[in-house]
């Protein structure tokens, strides 16, 4: 590791697995001092006793995203313990699969509250702080259903489309700042969730990662050397951009076709 975030303050929120907890790790290696946010805390002292036995720096907090409050106790958590707060991951989401058409408000307000809600509530509040300071960078992580229609996701789908359009704005308001905002819409990656249903696809593993262009499922640890890029002072002039790492899914034209060898 090479240390591209020494002195550097992060907060991942739903660092208890999957992007998440690769984000936290990879961040902690390259010198952050990182809160590990979760709303399952044992989840979250998993992660801080990972990154704490490599010589890392982390701490938890536990924190529903869906709660403006507990957001706003996070940021003043993270800047208290470190006296400021350098960069910001909003990570957490909530998919729910329903035909739109059978989604019970209920539901759709579940995805709603976690996934633009809680990422709204955490660039407010980072952008509260870093603002002030004249620095940082805010990384939100949205979906590749946020760029095109995914069935069965779209209640989903609408949230993270509408974390794009808050990226965008964000970047706009904050520049004159010198805070930088981004997002990155990773494609399907090897998580729990994922790895759940993926042998039910016909084919199993082998015929869903037909689909990919690359061919294969991504990992975690590619997306958090994503988040890595934005966080650090190499990106300096990148803001407002929403990046793909999905293996070139959301480049191909999803029309019929005959298949490619």
């Amino acid at each position: 590791m090479t240390d591209r975030l020494r002195g550097k303050v992060a907060i991942v929120t739903a660092a208890g697995s999957g992007i998440g907890r690769a984000i936290a790790r990879r961040f902690a290696a390259e010198g952050a001092a990182v809160v590990v946010s979760d709303i399952d805390e044992t989840r979250a002292l998993k992660v801080v006793q990972e990154i704490l036995g490599a010589g890392g720096k982390a701490g938890a907090y536990v924190c529903d995203v869906s709660d403006s409050g507990t957001v706003r106790a996070l940021v003043d958590y993270a800047v208290g313990h470190h006296g400021h707060l350098d960069v910001f991951v909003n990570n957490a989401a909530m998919p729910i699969g329903a035909r739109l058409q059978d989604m019970s408000d209920q539901d759709w307000r579940k995805v709603q509250a976690v996934t633009i809600d809680g990422t709204f509530y955490g660039t407010r509040e980072a952008l509260r702080v870093m603002t002030e300071r004249g620095s940082g960078s805010v990384i939100n992580i949205t979906s590749g259903a946020g760029l095109a229609a995914e069935p069965m996701l779209g209640a989903y789908g609408a949230a993270k489309a509408a974390v794009i359009n808050l990226t965008k704005t964000a970047a706009v308001e904050a520049a004159s700042h010198g805070v930088r905002v981004n997002a990155i819409s990773p494609g399907s990656i090897e998580t729990p969730p994922l790895l759940g249903w993926i042998d039910q696809f016909p084919g199993g593993r082998k015929g869903f990662e037909r689909q990919i262009p690359l061919g294969r499922i991504g990992k975690p640890e590619e997306i958090a050397a994503v988040a890595l890029f934005l966080a650090s002072d190499e990106a300096s002039y990148v803001s407002g951009a929403t990046i793909p790492a999905d293996g070139a899914v959301s480049a191909r034209l999803a029309s019929p076709r005959a298949d490619l060898p």
